[in-house]
């Protein structure tokens, strides 16, 4: 079997792994209080403000428990306000605050100077290339799984 660094799901993750920690310590030099999940999180509900715990998980790839730890931490922080939700009293509805999109539009300039710096070596080409062999394994993986 061939060494960890051959294979190209090690240096795939390593390249996620270093990357987040680069973009984590930009986004805490800048004197933002939140952390790259949680703004994953509270990017995905300002994005869609109907989807439910579940379905979140599911967009940002953590699991349900997770997901809700970081929401009380969310709302803790006054970044998210929960509402009864109107069709089932059940169900909580989430909803990003004033603050909430404040440190959202705060960490813009370091998301987009953290992305320019992890890419500069590489063209627009690369980048779409990359990004469709990145889908076809994810196709590929998709298929088998379902």
């Amino acid at each position: 079997m061939e060494a960890l660094e051959q294979i190209i799901f090690y240096t795939l993750e390593k390249s996620i792994k270093r990357y987040r920690q680069f973009a984590q310590k930009q986004i805490n030099q800048a004197g933002l209080d939140i952390t790259i999940d949680q703004w994953l999180i509270l990017k995905t509900i300002e994005a869609s403000p109907d989807l439910s715990q579940h379905q979140i998980a599911e967009r940002v790839f953590k699991d349900y428990a997770s997901v809700t730890r970081m929401i009380e931490l969310l709302v803790k922080k006054k970044y998210l306000a929960r509402k009864f939700h109107a069709a089932d009293r059940r169900r909580f509805e989430l909803v990003v605050t004033k603050t909430g999109l404040t440190i959202l539009n705060d960490c813009v300039p370091v998301i987009q100077a953290n992305r320019k710096q992890a890419l500069k070596s590489l063209t627009r080409k690369d980048t779409e290339q990359l990004k469709d062999y990145l889908n076809k394994i994810i196709n590929n993986c998709t298929d088998s799984i379902s």
